[in-house]
């Protein structure tokens, strides 16, 4: 049954796509020896569109529950959602955005990171719903908890976060229009209902990057970077970067040199590389000491070699004039 209902799902996906792109649905694929489309999907993420209760999501489909399949879920509001592959581009940014973060709470320990396709339950009541509250399990790519938040993270034995989460990033998906509105629209709207006080969609093709902060209403506002594209984070002070450097990727040690990142990335390298420099100018100070020193010693040595010179001048010129008179005193006697 539960086979039956997946199968109807994604053909459903097949017509919705169809119907998007202004194509027609051909059943030729199906008919030939290729591999389909819903065949596709269905090998990737075979449970996606899945309706399973919270209870069983969190027993069977919360960790690897394909043991030859590399797929993840994530569960809104009773329905199994698959998390999207990434490409390398958005691989490589979040990488480097990731270490940004790393960088910021190795120096200031104000806050745990959460990764690795961990769940954060939330849940809010809507009586709109059947089941009268908003509920669901994400699995954001970065998730960032402040040490004082109502709701701890960092114990050995949690393997999912029961709480809100302050500041969550997302690297867009967008193989489909359907993942792209996922990330832009739906989960914006999810993580501005739960509470997230800051929201940061990364777009290596920068078509859909956005940075939002929760306003007083409890809507995402747009966090504008400032004159020189910087953005600046209020869940974590002194947490800011360029706008243009998620596109660029410097490396850690250019940034250590950048004013904007000093402060947190690597900032031993900074305060080293300034006492190097220091002890280099001592040393140049100390070598023109030296060096003044010697020419005054070879001035010195200089002088007393001529001042010799010249008292053995005088003294060759008074032997050769006692000589004269010795002589001349000889001569007339």
């Amino acid at each position: 049954m539960a086979r039956k209902e997946i199968a109807q799902k994604m053909r459903q996906k097949q017509v919705e796509t169809a119907q998007t792109n202004g194509a027609p649905l051909s059943d030729s694929s199906e008919d030939s020896g290729s591999t389909s489309q819903m065949e596709r999907t269905e090998n990737r993420a075979p449970a996606d569109g899945l309706r399973v209760t919270l209870e069983e999501y969190w027993e069977k489909w919360y960790e690897r529950p394909h043991p030859h399949i590399d797929v993840s879920y994530e569960w809104n509001n009773g329905i199994l959602e698959a998390k999207p592959l990434p490409n390398y581009p958005q691989t490589e940014q979040y990488r480097w955005f990731f270490g940004l973060l790393s960088c910021y709470v190795d120096v200031h320990p104000i806050a745990k990171i959460l990764f690795l396709e961990t769940g954060t339950y939330m849940s809010v009541r809507d009586e709109s719903l059947p089941s009268g509250k908003w509920e669901v399990v994400f699995k954001p790519d970065i998730g960032i908890i402040l040490n004082d938040s109502p709701a701890p993270w960092g114990a050995i034995d949690q393997r999912s976060y029961n709480g809100v989460c302050d500041m969550i990033v997302e690297e867009l998906s967008d193989s489909t229009s359907a993942e792209v509105r996922r990330d832009t629209v739906e989960k914006k709207e999810g993580y501005a209902r739960a509470g997230v006080k800051e929201y940061f969609i990364l777009d290596p093709n920068d078509r859909h990057m956005h940075f939002y902060r929760l306003d007083a209403g409890g809507s995402y506002e747009e966090i504008e970077p400032d004159g020189e594209g910087v953005i600046r984070s209020q869940v974590l002070p002194g947490f800011q970067f360029r706008r243009a450097d998620l596109l660029r990727e410097p490396i850690p040690a250019k940034l250590a040199r950048d004013e904007v990142y000093a402060d947190y990335v690597m900032p031993d390298l900074l305060v080293a590389e300034t006492k190097a420099e220091e002890a280099t100018e001592r040393a140049d100070v100390e070598t023109q000491r030296a060096d003044a020193q010697k020419q005054r010693a070879d001035s010195e040595t200089q002088r007393a070699d001529a001042e010799a010179a010249a008292r053995r001048a005088a003294e060759e010129e008074l032997q050769a004039l006692k000589a004269e008179v010795a002589r001349l005193r000889q001569r007339r006697s």
